[in-house]
């Protein structure tokens, strides 16, 4: 077997670790706020969220080929690129995963190839487009994902005013359901496709890019999804705290206006091939179902912890994956 070849059965297995740690850090994302709700035990939300992570996870491929041909361009990608990448944002991963910080995963794999390219490469081998599609989404996701909360929680709280308590609770704890189970869906669908992004571009570092247009192999598509399924089934448990308790006292209503809100802007995203964070909307939209409730019910010290985590995400993992490209080209250099 020769050197290039174990590498990039490196690169895989480390895509698919990065996949499975995505599934336990953002498990949070899709089932905190019906656990929160107690809606769900934390038991029947894993399961069910990590059933529906993987068939969301099969179904499109466009945030994949962002990942794969908009951030690096695919002719001047090494295998040791996109494992330097791929190194990067595991590390940040399980950092932000240990201190129960509900970072972007999305974020910092693309910032994580943006470094190792500039580090491989210079600037030259960036492709801005790409850059701008993720950027975009790191502004428009989350602010969607307060202001829609908003105006839906506003007209519901019109519709149900005259409702006894009870029945609002009976009826939303029902709905929450399937907006728990919509939103697993979405998250599977736009986050376990950045493990297939990157397996097809270490998969272009070998083979070398023929210049055709890409397409992910059905053998990536199986193997991301079930990672990112199994990693989801684990549970992130210390996020789940974070987002379902800390951010604001949640309702039936209120996990189903959020999970709803973010589930659409989630898929949506994915239809059109931007990379975002699920962790981004779905925090933002329990702030948003929070301000509804008063200012100060929700506990803005919290939040704004999370958002200083979204700020350093992006230049943390561009020096992370500069790094680990300088420390493994030593190694080949050697």
């Amino acid at each position: 077997m020769d050197t290039a070849l174990i590498g990039l059965l490196v690169i895989i297995a480390l895509a698919l670790i990065f996949d499975f740690i995505n599934g336990f850090h953002d498990t949070a994302n899709a089932i905190a706020t019906s656990v929160a709700t107690r809606v769900l035990t934390p038991a029947q939300a894993v399961l069910m969220s990590g059933v529906l992570n993987f068939v969301g996870a099969m179904l499109g491929e466009q945030v994949a080929k962002t990942i794969a041909k908009d951030i690096v361009k695919p002719e001047a990608t090494t295998l040791l690129l996109v494992g330097a990448a791929i190194m990067s944002a595991i590390v940040w991963n399980l950092v932000t995963w240990w201190r129960g910080i509900p970072s972007s995963s999305s974020h910092a794999l693309v910032f994580s190839l943006v470094g190792a390219g500039i580090a491989a490469g210079g600037l030259g081998i960036i492709e801005t487009k790409g850059i701008v599609k993720t950027l975009k989404g790191l502004v428009t996701s989350p602010a969607l994902g307060f202001v829609i909360p908003i105006i839906i929680m506003l007209l519901l709280l019109q519709l149900v005013r005259r409702w006894r308590p009870r029945t609002v609770t009976r009826l939303f704890g029902r709905l929450q359901i399937l907006s728990a189970a919509y939103m697993a869906f979405s998250h599977g669908k736009n986050d376990a496709q950045k493990a297939m992004g990157i397996i097809t571009l270490a998969l272009a570092g070998y083979y070398g890019w023929s210049g055709s247009e890409i397409h992910v192999p059905v053998w990536v598509k199986l193997a991301a999804a079930t990672a990112m399924g199994l990693g989801t089934s684990i549970g992130g448990w210390r996020i789940i705290k974070t987002m379902g308790h800390k951010v604001v006292e949640l309702k039936p209503i209120d996990g189903f206006v959020a999970e709803v809100s973010a589930a659409t802007i989630i898929d949506g995203a994915a239809r059109l091939g931007i990379p975002v964070s699920t962790t981004h909307v779905i925090s933002s939209s329990i702030m948003g179902v929070g301000t509804v409730k008063g200012f100060r019910k929700v506990k803005w010290q919290v939040a704004g912890r999370i958002v200083s985590a979204w700020v350093i995400t992006i230049p943390t993992c561009m020096a992370l994956g500069w790094l680990f490209y300088e420390i493994g080209h030593l190694f080949v250099r050697a």
